[in-house]
């Protein structure tokens, strides 16, 4: 089963799948590690999704830019593998345009298809997509939608969305200035539109035009939440692959994607020893038995040879580019992220980790103690694993505080941590390079002290939920990191595992003595 704690917090969508590996559900999130989590933390999920979840044996994740992104890749991907538990309908909003009419004063609206006058820009794979712009287009610019003008001002003009072009309140030219600027938003062209906006606003403002400044303020702003560039839906009228890697001790690790007609429809990770033009072997024997896009996106050019292959194998032109800038650039770059979250997450955690505690290695064995009891009875201790950055669960280990009475955290702390190393040194078993304990500067000393008892030289730290600080040995103050720092995210995850532990424990001592 997977380690949901492994997951990362940027959006993306995640991916279930059965014993067969087949795909059986496919979701969008804001934030990965979360949603995938709620799933098994809720106790009135639906028949469906409880049919579901007994299901999953497996998870596959892709991180995105952005929310938007998710939503069109996650339209894509259930699109292309019909999972079992996804609604499938035939969409006939799902690939529309977004239409400028020809018009003295154009109208903005939905189109099926490229029929009639005007300029159609899209198609857009979503229709949530595609309805928030179109709305953001016509309150932005305050543009008409009327199919016929009327003789007086509607309702529209009088709540400020429309400038009322039907009586003459905008006149053509400055009505035109605006469908321009909906023109450039919808041909991605936000950056150049941003700037043209800016000197327009500046402008008026030199000339003490402030209320028209005012206006010019408002729509920049507005336009600023539409900026996020949709990299994974693209108008292409041919296949393309985009193709990254990483090397790291002598391995190379890299993944592929493969987007058709601009938008993403796969994933492909790959693990292999490194050696010297292993990129070019890896393209020559990849595509001798996978179909060749139109166009490759690689991070580093390959010989003409090698291009020559690709070209007579596909029977016609194949572009190979490799981007410095611009669009394609960031389709690497966000591959590149995909590989750093699926393959170094858990490592980059742990090294993060020895840097904030200025340890002399990494602490590839954490484990970490929390007590647990009901206002002193059934009182229990826990100890979770890490190794690698990931949990352990072999390694778990349970206790029943057998020398305390009442409420006396640190006696049990001390307990626990005695009993366990006491067993490991008899043993001459492998110990920890870090212990975590759940508490304060109390739990810690009592820690400490029963290490020093059995000669062992951990290094130990402990962490007080309250204000979540991290305790040192020797340290007056306590240690307060960012709330966005990597190694208190991952002291977090692993405190948080053994507090689960810990309880689940404890409620099992209290149903066994009611039963009693």
């Amino acid at each position: 089963m997977f380690e949901i704690n492994s997951l990362p917090v940027y959006p993306g969508c995640y991916i279930f799948k059965d014993d067969r590996k087949r795909i059986i559900y496919v979701g969008k999130a804001k934030n990965l590690k979360k949603r995938v989590k709620c799933y098994f933390q809720k106790n009135d999920l639906d028949i469906k999704t409880q049919s579901m979840l007994s299901r999953v044996e497996s998870l596959d994740f892709v991180v995105t830019d952005n929310e938007i992104e998710a939503l069109i890749l996650e339209n894509t991907l259930i699109k292309k593998h019909q999972p079992r538990y996804n609604i499938r309908l035939k969409d006939a909003k799902s690939h529309s345009y977004i239409r400028l009419t020809h018009e003295s004063f154009p109208r903005i609206l939905i189109a099926r298809r490229k029929v009639g006058e005007g300029k159609f820009y899209g198609p857009f794979v979503s229709a949530h997509e595609r309805d928030y712009v179109l709305h953001f287009l016509k309150k932005t610019f305050a543009l008409r939608t009327c199919k016929k003008m009327p003789k007086k001002p509607c309702l529209r003009y009088h709540i400020n969305l429309c400038d009322a072009p039907c009586v003459g309140k905008i006149d053509e030219k400055d009505y035109r200035r605006k469908i321009e600027k909906a023109k450039m938003v919808l041909s991605g062209k936000t950056k150049e539109l941003i700037n043209e906006m800016n000197q327009e606003m500046s402008n008026y403002s030199a000339r003490q035009e402030f209320e028209k400044a005012l206006k010019i303020r408002n729509e920049l702003e507005a336009i600023a939440h539409l900026t996020e560039s949709q990299n994974m839906q693209r108008e292409k009228k041919f296949n393309e692959d985009i193709i990254n890697y990483k090397i790291k001790n002598e391995k190379v690790y890299l993944i592929l994607f493969n987007i058709y007609k601009g938008a993403l429809s796969n994933k492909t990770e790959f693990i292999f020893d490194y050696y010297e033009g292993f990129f070019e072997e890896f393209i020559l024997q990849y595509y001798s038995d996978s179909p060749i896009p139109k166009e490759i996106i690689v991070p580093k050019s390959i010989d003409d040879t090698l291009h020559l292959f690709l070209e007579n194998k596909k029977g016609e032109k194949v572009k190979i580019t490799k981007p410095s800038k611009g669009e394609k650039k960031q389709l690497l770059d966000l591959v590149l992220k995909n590989i750093e979250l699926s393959f170094f997450s858990d490592i980059n955690k742990v090294e993060a980790l020895k840097n904030r505690l200025k340890l002399n290695e990494d602490p590839l064995i954490i484990e970490c103690f929390d007590i647990s009891h009901l206002s002193g009875s059934s009182t229990v201790g826990s100890m979770v694993q890490f190794r690698n950055g990931k949990p352990d669960k072999n390694n778990y280990r349970r206790f029943k505080i057998r020398t305390v009475n009442g409420i006396d955290d640190f006696a049990a702390i001390a307990e626990v941590v005695r009993r366990r190393y006491f067993r490991l040194k008899n043993e001459d078993a492998e110990l920890p390079q870090l212990i975590i304990i759940d508490g304060g500067r109390g739990q810690l000393n009592f820690a400490l002290n029963e290490l020093k008892n059995l000669d062992l030289k951990i290094p130990v730290v402990s962490i007080a939920k309250h204000f979540e600080e991290i305790y040192l040995p020797g340290e007056n103050l306590p240690l307060r990191l960012s709330d966005k720092d990597k190694a208190l995210h991952f002291i977090q995850e692993i405190r948080d595992e053994a507090h689960r532990f810990a309880i689940k424990y404890n409620r099992l001592l209290r149903k066994k003595e009611l039963i009693s």
